[in-house]
């Protein structure tokens, strides 16, 4: 690390203070590095009688637990980006409320991809899981997908993504943690095959805001993203209100009206969102070619059903079966051969939908 990258690291990591004040401290010193090198100078400049860190002279102190917080990352096989560093992400870097320091583990090369971010809210259909899954596969092919750790949306976006390893995770605590505490394994994996970010240090674990927190790094990263499921007051709009207030584009999945788990997506959709029914519709704001995909072949009773339900939208097994004119048991072998060929999915109750 250069001594700017340290010295946001012993700020941000070492000295305590909360991080307006590190701003305030490192505007004040122009360049980060004379904090540890003149620290008292600019505390006095800055901050409050009495207030921590002020009287912090001894330089060799700064020192020594800025060697020791780099020694008990390297040991955990662990980094820090700072501000300064070549490769914090430059759109998440020109957000007005930006980390200083962000802990990774994992693909640290991933940082300087294009990054496109998925979420959805804990409770989220089978389908948009399905087709976010899906979605998430094929962006990746071009994007980082950029997504928390959450069961739903976010690990619909996880499956997709994780086999190719261009995926992100920014966790809501530090890395020595995991939450949900059920996804440990699923943290292994994506340690191994794409990259673990967190603004928190390592051993802290999920706090108030901390959700928030998160949430404005997953839509400061990323060029866009999509919703795959929120209700009216879901925490994934949150992701999409920041991204809407850092200019960045919002995608959403339509639903039918009276879904409650969509009718914060049809809300954004209302507002002015993309609306995505296929990674093409996402691709072409980008100006991107479509990603090719091997071309399903399909027998005339099966398309006949896959064109019911995309006209449909959600429908029981009984409706599908009248409207394709067929008997309900012929209707049901075609829907679980849909079903294995990844264009239908079943919904509960005995409904589908299409992919």
């Amino acid at each position: 690390m250069t001594q700017d990258e340290q010295a946001i690291l012993w700020l941000a990591a070492c000295s305590g203070l909360e991080r307006r004040t590190c701003v305030r401290l490192l505007r004040a010193a122009k360049r980060p590095a004379l904090l540890l090198e003149d620290f008292e100078k600019f505390s006095k400049i800055v901050l409050k009688e009495g207030q921590s860190g002020l009287y912090n002279s001894d330089r060799s102190l700064r020192i020594r637990q800025t060697e020791q917080a780099m020694r008990r990352l390297e040991a955990k096989g662990r980094f820090a980006v700072t501000l300064v560093s070549d490769d914090y992400p430059l759109p998440l870097k020109e957000t007005p409320d930006a980390p200083l320091l962000l802990y990774g583990e994992g693909n640290r090369a991933l940082l300087k991809e294009r990054a496109f971010c998925i979420v959805g809210s804990r409770i989220t259909p089978a389908w948009a899981e399905k087709t976010g899954q899906r979605i998430a596969k094929e962006l990746s092919e071009i994007f980082a997908i950029v997504t928390g750790f959450a069961e739903g949306g976010d690990s619909a976006a996880i499956a997709g993504a994780i086999e190719g390893g261009k995926l992100i995770c920014v966790l809501p605590n530090g890395l020595d943690g995991c939450y949900p505490a059920s996804h440990a394994s699923l943290k292994k994996r994506v340690k191994e095959r794409g990259l673990l970010l967190s603004e928190f240090p390592p051993e802290e674990g999920v706090n108030k805001g901390a959700f928030h927190a998160r949430n404005r790094i997953l839509a400061g990263l990323s060029e866009g993203v999509l919703v795959l499921s929120a209700g009216e007051r879901s925490g994934t709009l949150i992701t999409a209100n920041d991204a809407l207030d850092y200019g960045r584009d919002v995608f959403a999945l339509p639903y039918s009206l009276g879904e409650r788990r969509g009718a914060g997506c049809n809300r954004l959709i209302q507002k002015g969102a993309f609306l995505v029914t296929d990674t093409e519709d996402i691709l072409s704001v980008y100006g991107l070619h479509s990603i090719k995909t091997e071309r399903v072949s399909l027998t005339a009773e099966e398309t006949r059903v896959l064109e019911v339900l995309r006209t449909g939208g959600t429908l029981h097994a009984a409706v599908i079966a009248e409207r394709a004119d067929m008997q309900i048991f012929e209707a049901a072998a075609v829907l679980s051969s849909l079903e294995l060929k990844g264009l239908a999915v079943k919904a509960g109750g005995n409904q589908y939908n299409a992919l």
